[in-house]
């Protein structure tokens, strides 16, 4: 689809906000959803003059991660462009990468030991404070420089995240990182060996091997982040630039690495936020708004909060979000959309298939399909169910930055 709308664009002054609540949507809990729940005048007041749908992120029934989902919203198959959590919490923290480099997420994690075997008791360290994080990461660093020739970097990231790069003294072959995550998903359950899907990865794998045993060692008496679980191999992948794809000069306004990772992968210019507040990235917003034409802004502590089963607290990010859409507009955007990258329901504690609620809101929607902002509301949107990847034609033509195809 870029071909296509790379042969169509038209270049105009349009402005265009593209926000995401991560992991918005959500299923029942005492018959209602966590957006069904929140009070969302403003939000609902866009829904019934705008255009409203549900996005499926990779395909019907499958499970999305952040990165993949993303990507589709930005307009890039998920399903050709696989691209590793790793490289992007690396990107997102400010590090190069090079062809020699596998990048890596990282978890820090509680566990205990049953017979000398670890068992997995908190996937995320109780959210350990990023202050704290430094302090273990520090000590890691310290012990852990390199391994059989390869050099290691651990780099801080929020809460109980960080990265690891293995540097090695060469390239690396494709299919260097095709490693299955140590972390099981679940608590009670003991962590996955980082066992190689193909032979271009033994290297790598044999190296993580040592990593995780070794930090094991470093940071077994500390009283949550005890153990380390790994996630998201991969090298650096080779995407289109977004301003080629899309003739915009785009910005991300995202407090969290995973998600300026992203967004410096496809090329935009990431933004610096004083803090992880939603005020503070609107401020970061404002204050650049007459510089680019596409804004992506993130919003991270709904899908946290689903992912802790906090259905409350999701709630009361979505609503607090909705008190700041009037700045938003107060900006004039000619096209602001709002949606999630994925669904992450608060009664499943995780990622989930279900559709995404789209919501956007320009000069030329027709309006009436939906009565408020929601994943019943959106069905009925004239939007229909589509894939994200589809999004950005919708933005684009919404824009009038699209010319008519064909005679």
């Amino acid at each position: 689809m870029q071909e296509i709308i790379r042969e169509l664009l038209q270049p105009n002054d349009s402005k265009i906000v593209l926000c995401v609540l991560d992991g918005l949507g959500g299923l029942p809990f005492n018959g209602k959803t966590e957006l069904e729940a929140a009070s969302t005048p403003n939000l609902d007041k866009l829904a019934r003059n705008g255009a409203c749908g549900l996005h499926i992120p990779v395909a019907r029934g499958i499970t999305p991660g952040s990165g993949p989902s993303h990507l589709g919203l930005f307009g890039y198959d998920p399903l050709k462009y696989e691209i590793g959590r790793g490289v992007l919490e690396a990107l997102g923290l400010g590090i190069e990468l090079s062809p020699r480099d596998v990048a890596i997420r990282g978890n820090f994690a509680t566990v205990k030991y049953e017979g000398g075997k670890p068992v997995v008791v908190d996937r995320r360290a109780g959210r350990i404070s990023t202050e704290e994080n430094k302090g273990i990461t520090a000590k890691m660093r310290e012990r852990i420089k390199t391994i059989d020739g390869v050099k290691v970097s651990i780099i801080s990231g929020m809460e109980h995240r960080f990265a690891l790069i293995l540097t090695f003294p060469e390239a690396l072959p494709l299919g260097s990182d095709d490693i299955p995550d140590t972390d099981p998903q679940l608590e009670g359950k003991s962590p996955l060996h980082p066992i190689p899907r193909r032979k271009e990865a033994d290297a790598v794998a044999k190296v993580v091997s040592k990593f995780i045993e070794l930090a094991a060692q470093v940071i077994r008496d500390e009283p949550r982040a005890n153990y380390t679980l790994l996630r998201g191999f991969s090298i650096y992948p080779n995407l289109s630039a977004f301003a080629e794809a899309y003739g915009l000069r785009a910005a991300a306004v995202a407090a969290y690495p995973m998600y300026r990772g992203v967004a410096k992968l496809v090329g935009m210019e990431v933004l610096e936020v004083e803090d992880t507040s939603i005020k503070s990235e609107i401020e970061t917003l404002k204050r650049h708004f007459e510089e680019y034409d596409f804004f992506y802004f993130h919003v991270k502590k709904t899908d946290s909060y689903g992912e802790d089963g906090n259905y409350d607290g999701k709630v009361k990010v979505i609503e607090e979000f909705d008190s700041f859409v009037p700045d938003i507009l107060s900006l004039n955007p000619d096209v602001i959309v709002v949606t999630g990258d994925h669904s992450t329901p608060a009664v499943m504690k995780s990622h989930s298939w279900h559709p995404v609620p789209f919501l956007l809101s320009s000069g030329y929607t027709r309006g009436g399909g939906s009565q408020g902002f929601s994943e019943k509301e959106c069905l009925k949107g004239e939007l229909g169910i589509f894939r994200a990847t589809d999004a950005m034609t919708l933005i684009l033509s919404h824009a009038k930055r699209l010319q008519k195809f064909g005679a």
